[in-house]
């Protein structure tokens, strides 16, 4: 026989039963009861009273049903106990926390799954995804560049970058001319040349008279 909180003791019911009636052993010579290790009182109260069936034995103490404890049998037990910070609302019911399922809350889920090879798991108490090297953001959605994507680029993929018209390369860096720049002219930003010395004109095509 045990107590199961301050002022509460758990037993079976057949063993409640036997408290209050007492076990006869019918023709032999052995005693006609059994000793318990307390005192039942039939005329015992219990404020508040107890809870979810348990019965009050002695003043301010309460014989709990199975799956309940406390004072007054107020709080249920689950076992095992909820897990990550789960409320055992009654015997073998847990209510989880966000991020969190199963029937003891020992289940890890990320709202909006893990994108991309990421793996749900808890940190801190709070259930997050952990992407791989090539990814980021909150379920690893968004990809990561590592040379970055200049002029106005996107990064879609793991160092894939999608360039805006008039810019290519891995990094959106090299602007394009549709037409080609000439007498060693460079293109410096879309259709946009940097002509040489002596050179100029949208193409570097007009070579400037010397005074």
């Amino acid at each position: 026989m045990g107590f199961s909180g301050p002022g509460s003791v758990v037993l079976a019911p057949l063993f409640l039963l036997a408290l209050l009636t007492g076990l006869c052993s019918g023709g032999s010579d052995a005693p006609r009861g059994v000793a318990v290790g307390f005192v039942f009182d039939l005329k015992a109260q219990c404020d508040p009273p107890c809870a979810h069936g348990g019965v009050c034995i002695r003043n301010n103490s309460c014989f709990c049903s199975k799956g309940y404890e406390g004072e007054s049998c107020q709080y249920a037990n689950c076992s095992p106990k909820c897990k990550n910070g789960g409320e055992c609302l009654r015997p073998g019911k847990c209510r989880c926390p966000p991020g969190f399922g199963g029937r003891f809350c020992h289940k890890v889920t990320c709202d909006g799954g893990c994108w991309n090879g990421g793996e749900c798991t808890a940190v801190n108490g709070e259930a997050k995804c952990i992407c791989t090297s090539s990814w980021t953001g909150s379920t690893c959605q968004h990809a990561i560049c590592p040379q970055g994507c200049r002029n106005g680029g996107t990064c879609v993929a793991p160092g894939t970058c999608s360039c805006p018209e008039g810019w290519l390369g891995g990094a959106c860096h090299t602007a394009v001319c549709s037409r080609s720049c000439l007498n060693g002219g460079k293109c410096i930003s879309p259709n946009k040349c940097r002509c040489r010395p002596s050179f100029s004109g949208p193409r570097c095509e007009e070579r400037e008279k010397s005074h």
